[in-house]
C-alpha cells in the first residue's frame, strides 16, 4: 500500500466527518465543504486558521493536500498540517507523517515522518499507529530510536521543538 493511497484514504473521510465547531464561521465552512463548495469553505476557514483555530488549519491542509477547490499543493498542506500538528491534533500529525514519508511537499524523511506518526499514536490517532507499522518496515532500529527520541523532545517542549 503506497503512502499516497494512505493519505487519500484518510483525508476525504476526515474532512467530511469533522463535527467539532467553535464558531458559526467554521460551521458555515464545513457545510460548504460537505456540499462541494470549497471556495466558501476556503473563505470561512482561512481567517480562522490564521488565528490559530486547529480544525480550520487541519481542514485547509486537507483541501491543499487533495486539491479540493484550490490548486493541489503538498507544500501548503504541510504548512497547515504542521500548524495543527503543533497543537496536538492527531489527524494532522498522522497526515504530516505520511507526507514526510512520501516526500510530498517536503524532503523525504522517514525519521521525521515516524516521529509525527508516533505523536499521532500518542494522542490517540489510530492512523498514526497504522502508519508506524508501515514505516517500521522501511527503517533501521537506529532510525526508529532517533524518531522516538525526537518525539520525546517534541512532547517535552510542548511542540515547540519538533
Amino acid at each position: 500500500m503506497s503512502i499516497k493511497k494512505i493519505i487519500t484514504g484518510f483525508t476525504l473521510s476526515l474532512l467530511l466527518s469533522s463535527s467539532v465547531a467553535v464558531s458559526a464561521d467554521f460551521n458555515k465552512g464545513l457545510q460548504a465543504a460537505q456540499a462541494g463548495d470549497f471556495k466558501t469553505a476556503l473563505a470561512e476557514w482561512t481567517p480562522l486558521a490564521e488565528q490559530g483555530y486547529v480544525d480550520a488549519q487541519y481542514n485547509l491542509g486537507l483541501m491543499y493536500d487533495n486539491g479540493y477547490g484550490v490548486p493541489e499543493s503538498h507544500k501548503t498542506a504541510v504548512k497547515w498540517y504542521t500548524k495543527a500538528a503543533e497543537q496536538g491534533d492527531a489527524k494532522a500529525q498522522a497526515l504530516l507523517g505520511a507526507l514526510y514519508g512520501g516526500g510530498l511537499g517536503v524532503q523525504k524523511d522517514n525519521v521525521r515522518g515516524y516521529m509525527w506518526l508516533n505523536l499521532s499514536a500518542y494522542n490517540g490517532g489510530s492512523d498514526g499507529t497504522k502508519g508506524m507499522g508501515i514505516f517500521k518496515e522501511l527503517m533501521t532500529l537506529a532510525q526508529i530510536d532517533k524518531a522516538q527520541e525526537m518525539s520525546d523532545i517534541c512532547l517535552a517542549s510542548d511542540y515547540t521543538d519538533c
